[in-house]
């Protein structure tokens, strides 16, 4: 059975960092593309970071520079690292797996909270 397990969420001031960890299981991870993509209370979810099969990575602006996406496919694990995170930065985040389109799967969320 396909799993991505996100984990590292929590509650963290601003200007802290955390990292979130995606594990995956069950499908040839190397083979597809990794994203992180975020809902905030109100908002519609948006694309965060993506990293393909090959490494090459993708931002949003407003994470650019602050946030770091990386893959391990020994470990079949995805990683966001999230630094001088703002209050804007509160969201769910999820983690994805992306074949060329053609598959698609998602984890269960992680609550990330930036609050002082």
């Amino acid at each position: 059975q396909v799993q991505l397990v996100e984990s590292g969420g929590g509650l963290v001031q601003p200007g802290g960092s955390l990292r979130l960890s995606c594990a995956a299981s069950d499908f040839t991870f190397s083979n597809y593309a990794m994203h992180w993509y975020r809902q905030a209370p109100g908002k519609e979810r948006e694309l965060v970071a993506t990293i393909n099969s090959g490494g090459l990575t993708y931002y949003i602006d407003s994470v650019k520079g602050r946030f770091i996406i990386t893959r391990d496919n020994a470990k079949n694990t995805a990683y966001l690292q999230m630094n001088s995170l703002k209050t804007e930065d509160t969201a769910v985040y999820y983690c994805t797996a992306d074949y060329y389109g053609l598959r698609h799967y998602w984890g269960q969320g992680t609550q990330v909270t930036v609050s002082s």
